[in-house]
């Protein structure tokens, strides 16, 4: 059907709900916004399906999922009996329609005859992985658009060791996704209904205290953090998220008694009132926090995301002010304090390794290197970390340590397989009680860091292109990089990688070719060039229109660091920009 036909159907059959109806009868004079709406469909990406809420196919809203939701529920039955009764588990966060979403998808595995397991209140992302695993389930849903604008909800799916899904069960999900062509042929089933039956059964309250125990155990110089955790003082903030009944709660029970929380932050609410965005990435979302750290002369300042799985830090520097660590810093702070507090009590398992992405700091590579722990690069995403844990851990004769993402996404140990905030938090306030303890703020011990291995320094840009016509040019940039990949490794030894096509090219410094030589990282498309001391990645994102370029630069001196990352980044940009304005 054309997209008139599509937006006609939307807006006058009466399978869809009065309310979708008439937001769309106030429309009817704009073609430029029904063609937004109807152009395209939610892509299942890299975890699931993220939009803007409202009435369309290109929107989030009971419709779409309820679409999606069939489609898992035929991917769940596919697998046979026992997955249709080992079930799924489903949980939301504090954004607007998330329960009600939540409820919608579970109305739909009910009808299909799957088990379900429904939270009865907000959880972390983490929670979700958790339970999955806990409970033995088939699969899980979380309902959350995790650190997106207020408008924005999402529906993420995982496996049933927890992880986001493979991209085998995912390219299954959207075929038969994609095959429902008409929504008004998708059954709907009532959540009331099913509520009442077997079904549908509430997740046990006790699941909070079981997952807490599991990410306190993971500390393991306990016996320091409980002397040195009364000493240091936190903010935290929660950005009306669902880490608000979690995260305070683990601190406190780890001792951190000198706890300080935003209260005019930490009611959930999908508005989110107090921020522009509630990204812990992002240094306006801090701005209540550290009035508050500064009025108490806090030593950290933590952050989570409403969904609870990426984490943000501010410190304080050495001369008392206050300064962000950014995703890789924060990253490599816990993987050396793992690593120390492991090795100093004699904790460190046989054969340890540790996962990141070919986008986060070149660091990690380096300090797992020196310490005799395995190191492995994988694509964007946790789900291939994930994935990681569930390949080497599982099988028995290699051990989880640590894995991380340079987007605030950190993962201490087995008993999740997602990046978790409630985990960051804790591991970051042990850091930073055990470098206090030693008269060390957390900048001061990230130099010891640096000093010890090397200086790095990474930038990231991102270059928003929205609708349609965006997504055509940022398929363009990727081609014309490709194509002319010769012009970004002139006069320098350099290291190309086209992960799409799983070739490995070194160049010569003349720009000749020395060799060639096959990735093992799965098909993706993302472009890597490494020169040694500098690097830098490009990649579409895969939960927004943009397309991201990380840079790297790598020196003795910080200075100098930063400086070769500035000068490949105009480079690059330099040479990406043109290709926008023809």
């Amino acid at each position: 059907m054309d997209i008139g036909t599509i937006y006609t159907q939307w807006a006058t059959n009466r399978y869809f709900d009065e309310e979708t109806r008439k937001e769309l009868e106030t429309i009817a004079d704009n073609n430029s916004e029904i063609r937004d709406r109807f152009y395209k469909e939610l892509n299942f990406g890299t975890a699931g399906i993220r939009g803007i809420i409202g009435a369309g196919t290109n929107r989030m809203n009971k419709y779409v999922v309820r679409r999606l939701s069939t489609a898992i529920a035929a991917h769940i039955l596919s697998k046979g009996t026992k997955a249709k009764k080992d079930g799924i588990v489903i949980g939301y966060d504090s954004r607007n329609f998330s329960e009600e979403f939540a409820k919608e998808a579970a109305a739909v595995f009910a009808g299909n005859g799957i088990k379900v397991y429904l939270h009865t209140e907000i959880i972390p992302v983490p929670v979700l992985s958790f339970s999955v695993r806990h409970l033995r389930c088939a699969a899980g849903v979380m309902i959350t658009a995790s650190h997106n604008p207020k408008e924005y909800n999402g529906y993420k799916v995982y496996g049933p060791d927890g992880a986001q899904l493979s991209l085998t069960d995912s390219a299954q999900i959207s075929r038969i996704m994609l095959s429902i062509t008409d929504y008004t042929k998708v059954p709907s089933f009532s959540f009331d209904f099913f509520k009442t039956g077997n079904n549908i059964k509430y997740v046990d309250s006790n699941i909070k205290s079981i997952y807490l125990k599991e990410v306190k155990k993971l500390i393991a110089d306990k016996e320091g953090f409980k002397k040195n955790a009364g000493k240091i003082t936190v903010v935290y903030t929660p950005l009306h998220g669902a880490g608000a009944k979690w995260i305070p709660e683990i601190l406190k029970e780890c001792g951190v008694t000198n706890l300080h929380t935003v209260k005019e932050q930490m009611q959930p609410d999908g508005n989110f009132p107090t921020v522009n965005l509630p990204n812990p990435e992002d240094p306006a979302a801090f701005t209540m926090a550290l009035d508050l750290a500064k009025n108490i002369q806090a030593d950290i300042v933590l952050a989570s995301d409403p969904d609870s799985d990426r984490t943000g830090v501010y410190a304080r520097t050495p001369n008392g002010d206050y300064a962000m660590l950014n995703g890789n810093q924060i990253g490599v702070l816990l993987l050396e304090r793992i690593i120390e507090s492991h090795n100093m009590r004699k904790m460190m398992p046989v054969n340890p390794f540790v996962v990141s992405t070919v986008v986060s700091t070149r660091l990690t590579k380096q300090i797992c290197e020196t310490n005799n722990i395995e190191y492995i690069d994988v694509l964007t995403g946790f789900k291939f970390i994930g994935e990681k844990i569930m390949e080497l851990d599982e099988r028995g004769d290699k051990n989880f340590l640590f894995g991380f993402e340079e987007s605030y996404g950190y993962l201490p140990g087995t008993y999740a397989r997602d990046k978790d905030a409630v985990a960051g938090c804790l591991f970051m306030a042990e850091a930073a009680a055990h470098y206090a303890a030693s008269g060390k703020t957390l900048f001061e011990a990230l130099d010891d860091i640096y000093k010890k291995y090397s200086y790095h320094n990474e930038l990231q840009v991102s270059i928003n292109l929205k609708g349609e016509s965006g997504l055509r040019m940022i398929q363009k940039i990727m081609d014309v990089v490709r194509n002319a990949a010769g012009r970004f490794t002139a006069n320098v030894p350099a290291v190309y990688t086209d992960i799409q096509t799983s070739e490995i090219t070194k160049y010569n410094a003349d720009g000749s070719i020395a060799s060639k030589e096959k990735s093992t990282l799965p098909s993706s498309n993302v472009l890597t060039f490494d020169y040694g001391d500098r690097w830098f990645c490009l990649r579409p994102s895969g939960t927004e229109p943009k397309i991201k370029i990380y840079f790297g630069g790598i020196a003795d001196n910080l200075d100098t660091a930063h400086d070769k990352a500035i000068k490949l980044k105009e480079e690059v940009v330099g040479k990406i920009m043109p290709i926008i304005k023809k």
